[in-house]
């Protein structure tokens, strides 16, 4: 085969990459905007059950258009919720040839796993952390000033805290794929136990407001989910030797 023969080819290979590319995030792109314009009929609803969460909290709105993007805002959030498994469908389905049946499998273990996890995290903050959040929060009262939140700023928060925690909740699929890789053994784990927690309270400082309610909120999950790392971690790591 010539050199202009092979180049050729070549070419075809990575012209039919990239047509398949362009397929995937066209017909991607149509999925979402058709679960955001779903979830945009739903928005009212999920704005009402957002405002029984905060009781007491007199809201408002101080532009003409905050509360139309609040709505476009929950509609884009929701659209990428519900189209996510698709979403992902369509990489797996362009990077799943390039990849060995061990590859596959541990990448199919860790969206499902990840994707349950990071689930997890969002009900549990917008559960248990969210509300607990805004009576500490609301605690902090002067007689001479009202508060009169601007739902925007709510939404804002919500957000804020719902994804963090569905991060947050990554953790332990982030230490059985560095162990997996062999990049860190579970032993390190085990015996840095103090550092990882000093380090995990440094995190929560950072990344949640500036109270130890929040924090401990934040540190507490993330230790349990630590120890839930270094379990499952191991579990595959025998499982593997086997």
């Amino acid at each position: 085969m010539t050199k202009n023969k092979k180049q050729k080819e070549k070419n075809l290979t990575l012209t039919g990459h990239l047509d398949e590319l362009r397929k995937r995030i066209i017909a991607s792109a149509i999925f979402f905007i058709a679960a955001a314009a779903i979830c945009f009929t739903f928005a009212e609803r999920i704005i009402r059950h957002m405002v029984d969460l905060g009781k007491n909290i007199e809201f408002i709105f101080i532009s003409p258009s905050e509360l139309l993007m609040a709505n476009v805002r929950i509609a884009m959030i929701g659209g990428l919720i519900v189209s996510a498994p698709f979403l992902i469908a369509q990489i797996w389905l362009f990077i799943s040839p390039g990849l060995t049946s061990k590859e596959k499998r541990l990448v199919m273990s860790a969206l499902a796993m990840g994707g349950i996890f990071f689930a997890l995290g969002v009900v549990f903050s917008y559960i248990m952390v969210v509300p607990t959040m805004l009576v500490f929060f609301l605690g902090f009262q002067l007689d001479v000033i009202q508060p009169m939140i601007s739902f925007s700023s709510y939404l804002a928060f919500i957000l804020s805290t719902v994804v963090a925690f569905g991060i947050v909740f990554e953790l332990p699929i982030l230490m059985i794929l560095l162990t997996r890789f062999g990049i860190v053994k579970v032993e390190f784990f085990k015996k840095n136990r103090k550092y990882i927690v000093l380090a995990i309270f440094v995190v929560a400082a950072v990344i949640t407001p500036p109270d130890v309610i929040s924090q401990l909120l934040m540190a507490l999950p993330m230790i349990a989910l630590t120890e839930v790392g270094i379990i499952l971690s191991g579990f595959f790591t025998r499982k593997v030797k086997q």
